[in-house]
């Protein structure tokens, strides 16, 4: 009974927002514990939900993207990423991504796994998704705003880079790292054999 009492959602007595723009909807909570305890209030970050990528071409090389990030003041080595629009499947976000930010696609795509992006303040979560066969097929079709320069990297090198510490990935990525080698090391993946070292 404690248990379950525990894992009900606590009630929302008040919510007022601080930021409400295009980019950013941040909101105070003031809430009521089942215990009757009034707290605080709490930030709520409230964040479309997000999809990445580790793509691989049929050569087993990893479609990588590199952009200016100005929150830490440096260009940064990410696997293809972004933003679920409203009304859209998680899938859907993420193939549009990559081909918006790479000008590549794929026909194979499997979903690694899917958690919560940082539930102490974040609303939403991130799926990962592995595609196999990535092929370009045309160019970028960047939005207003965006510099990202896409290449290939052999898996192997790339594993290498980030288990030496010369690439430092997001650790929502290196999330997505961790489902991939959870699948090939347990399950694996249809079509495809890449030991991590």
């Amino acid at each position: 009974m404690a248990g379950s009492a525990r894992r009900r959602p606590w009630k929302v007595l008040q919510s007022n927002y601080d930021v409400d723009d295009r980019w950013l909807r941040l909101r105070h909570d003031v809430v009521q514990s089942p215990d009757g305890r009034i707290l605080p209030p709490c930030p709520v970050i409230e964040h479309p939900d997000w999809v990445d990528v580790i793509a691989l071409t049929a050569d087993l090389s990893i479609v990588l993207v590199d952009q200016y990030r100005h929150s830490v003041g440096s260009v940064r080595t990410e696997f293809p990423a972004g933003t679920v629009d409203a009304g859209e499947e998680p899938l859907a976000a993420i193939q549009r991504e990559l081909l918006e930010e790479t000008g590549y696609a794929s026909d194979d795509w499997h979903l690694l796994g899917t958690a919560p992006v940082y539930p102490a303040l974040q609303t939403n979560r991130i799926y990962s998704f592995l595609a196999l066969s990535a092929r370009r097929t045309g160019d970028q079709a960047l939005d207003e705003g965006e510099v990202i320069r896409a290449y290939e990297l052999p898996f192997t090198q790339f594993i290498g880079k980030v288990e030496s510490g010369a690439l430092e990935l997001p650790a929502l990525q290196l999330a997505g790292l961790w489902w991939l080698q959870a699948r090939l090391t347990k399950r694996g993946v249809p079509g495809i054999s890449v030991p991590f070292p």
